[in-house]
């Protein structure tokens, strides 16, 4: 198989890199509810006063 992908044309490799690519980077469900469930938190934190948030100029 690798062999029959090194004689395609540049634009050939392009499109299938991108295609294995695209299928890795697909959303765990269970990741995406943990970090859901993290943004839900740190706002209600930011809303109810309960956590200090530092202005961005003196961040950076």
């Amino acid at each position: 198989m690798i062999k029959e992908a090194l004689n395609l044309s540049p634009k050939e490799k392009s499109q299938i890199i991108e295609a294995l690519l695209l299928s890795l980077d697909q959303p765990d469900s269970i990741i995406e509810n943990i970090w859901n469930s993290e943004i839900d938190r740190r706002i209600d934190a930011i809303e109810d006063g309960s956590t200090e948030t530092i202005p961005y100029k003196k961040v950076f």
